[in-house]
């Protein structure tokens, strides 16, 4: 008679740090501490810093709501030296300048983990590579799903994945965050997760951009499902697999992130559809959207495996101001017709 093998539960990091002080950086340390764990944010800038420590609170970016349970926040980077896990909730592409003022305090082996969605232009990068080249001596690791910043920083309850080349890393890190409202899932397919999280940035934009023009709830299925497809289409391309992209961090990130204008990528797209004028919506003090970034990235990378992607490069162009709203729509629909699978 064979005896079924069971397998021990994964123990938690202590010590959290996280990286970044904004509206994600300041939830996750939320995460981390309701989860029971030591928690430290650490931020560059002084007066996030100063009001996280004096009165529980992030005004610049959680505006109305008292950080419960407290969390410690400093601008000192030596606080990277006690890290047992760091979790980088920086944008993507800061993620490498930030990482780097900490090469020398971790300690070898310590797990890494980019909250971050989005590629480094110029390299093409994911953010786990970048971890890897800017930190060699850490586990990279990944965290994406569909989660807004304000729903987590209030204890409402999310589900997402956390992604590592070393499945039991992903289990330990899953462990270590994992409390009554957030729900951590494990996998060790990073360029899945990675490339969801991404990747629906850009479909969210177009998403808004058909809301903001009024073109229909029929136009807006159609561009999610089609978006969908090009997010596999070059996920699978770079490694992806397919069950990866079906989840949370792929299908369900994008039902989120193109369906309510809580996105910053989908509310970027509403100005643009409305109107407004590109540089107004991605200048300085606008919401940062990641997709802005993304769109031309995967360009690239489509041009270089010999894909399209014929949102994207809707996206990208109306972005750059070579392309009216009006001229992308008439583009995308007077495509040469094919059978759906191609």
């Amino acid at each position: 008679m064979t005896r079924s093998r069971t397998r021990s539960a994964p123990v938690p990091f202590d010590a959290v740090v996280v990286f970044g002080g904004g509206a994600w950086g300041t939830a996750l340390a939320l995460t981390a501490a309701r989860a029971g764990r030591t928690t430290t944010l650490w931020a560059r800038d002084a007066a996030t810093v100063a009001a996280i420590n004096d009165s529980g609170t992030n005004p610049a970016y959680l505006p109305g709501l008292t950080l419960d349970p407290p969390i410690a926040a400093t601008t000192d980077p030596s606080i990277a030296d006690e890290a047992d896990v760091v979790i980088a909730a920086v944008p993507t592409q800061a993620l490498r300048a930030t990482l780097e003022l900490f090469a020398a305090r971790l300690r070898p082996g310590t797990p890494v983990v980019s909250a971050a969605k989005g590629l480094e232009r110029g390299s093409h990068a994911m953010t786990s590579a970048v971890i890897g080249q800017a930190l060699p001596l850490s586990r990279p690791a990944v965290l994406s799903g569909p989660s807004f910043a304000a729903d987590v920083a209030k204890g409402l309850p999310t589900a997402l994945t956390i992604a590592c080349a070393e499945l039991a890393l992903a289990e330990r890190i899953a462990a270590t965050l994992a409390s009554p409202s957030f729900r951590p899932y494990a996998s060790d397919d990073m360029v899945g997760v990675e490339l969801g999280g991404a990747l629906k940035n850009i479909i969210a934009i177009a998403a808004g951009i058909v809301a903001g023009r009024g073109l229909g709830a029929s136009a807006q299925a159609a561009l999610t499902a089609r978006g969908f497809a090009e997010m596999s289409r070059l996920a699978t391309r770079l490694g992806a697999r397919p069950s990866t992209l079906m989840g949370l961090s792929g299908l369900g990130d994008l039902m989120l992130s193109t369906a309510s204008a809580q996105s910053r990528n989908f509310s970027l797209g509403l100005g643009i559809g409305q109107g407004r004028p590109v540089s107004d919506l991605t200048g300085a003090g606008a919401r940062l959207a990641e997709g802005a970034f993304t769109a031309s990235v995967a360009i690239e990378l489509a041009g270089l495996h010999r894909l399209e992607l014929p949102i994207a490069h809707a996206v990208a162009d109306v972005l750059a101001g070579s392309l009216t709203v009006d001229a992308a729509v008439a583009r995308l629909m007077s495509r040469p017709l094919k059978a759906e699978a191609e």
